[in-house]
């Protein structure tokens, strides 16, 4: 039993902290992303150094209650940063450093990939996360050799980029985490300028989110809204119209990735100490 309970409350809603969550495995892996598929399984992503550290899973499985079913991906990622589950039941895994966005089944086997793998610029150059839109689009934020956001089509195809270096609108300097909400609007959270942009789904730039310092992750909520973690650190929650709702200090260092379960339970990735900790709402 911890020596103490932790609450932390967003708006309205208060959550018991709980940490570390889920069975994860002894090695060099280290946690940088979470996220939930639609039958309520836990994904845990760990990354190493692939030219140093031995071989461990890339991406575990585990249940609600944190027991682990299954683990993979080792063999076919070099430098996993983030990733999100499709719909469908695809998880799309970003490998950072092979320049490539790589597709798997719900079982773990490799089914596809975007970008042309160990050739940076083929579009990516050390892209970050991806997300996609209401229309099966799909988004990847692009974002530590490069300064753009693509957009392909469900079935692979590249659509169009967007953004250049910079600070002004529509310019990045790190995207890193992106989001697509029910209505189209693309979140990203431009690292480096301590703000998250929002745009149309063609990139058309809608607003600038501020007050952020290093904003790491963005996650959309089924009421319009957006949750974003940043190094202060903390976890913002803003609504529709990109006000903001409430904010906490639910770990110690800043949540790398996050995901909003639909339980409500809010899942959060941390890197130093590599760990999830978990937001369980209270009744």
């Amino acid at each position: 039993m911890p020596r103490h309970e932790l609450f932390v409350t967003l708006g309205t809603r208060r959550y018991r902290v709980e940490r570390p969550f889920g069975d994860l495995p002894a090695g060099p892996g280290r946690v940088t992303d979470v996220a939930c598929t639609a039958d309520g399984t836990v994904l845990v992503q760990l990354r190493s150094d692939p030219l140093v550290d031995a071989e461990g899973p890339a991406i575990v499985a585990l249940s609600p209650g944190g027991e682990r079913l299954a683990a993979w991906g080792g063999a076919e990622i070099a430098d996993g940063h983030m990733f999100t589950p499709h719909p469908d039941g695809r998880v799309f895994v970003v490998d950072r450093d092979a320049h490539e966005v790589v597709i798997f089944n719900a079982a773990g086997h490799r089914v596809g990939g975007l970008g042309l793998r160990g050739q940076p610029g083929q579009p990516f150059n050390a892209p970050s996360d991806v997300a996609f839109g209401p229309d099966g689009s799909i988004y990847v934020a692009d974002g530590y050799g490069n300064a753009q956001v693509h957009r392909f089509a469900a079935e692979g195809a590249l659509l169009g980029s967007w953004g250049v270096p910079g600070r002004r609108a529509g310019e990045f300097s790190t995207p890193h985490g992106i989001w697509v909400l029910a209505d189209g609007r693309v979140l990203v959270c431009d690292r480096e300028n301590n703000r998250v942009q929002v745009f149309s789904a063609q990139g058309e730039h809608r607003q600038d989110i501020a007050d952020l310092h290093k904003p790491m992750a963005v996650h959309g909520s089924a009421d319009g809204g957006f949750y974003v973690t940043d190094q202060v650190p903390r976890l913002s929650q803003y609504n529709a119209e990109g006000r903001l709702v409430g904010r906490c200090r639910p770990v110690l260092n800043g949540a790398h990735g996050m995901w909003l379960g639909a339980d409500g339970v809010i899942y959060l990735a941390e890197m130093n100490p590599s760990r999830v900790t978990r937001l369980v709402p209270c009744p």
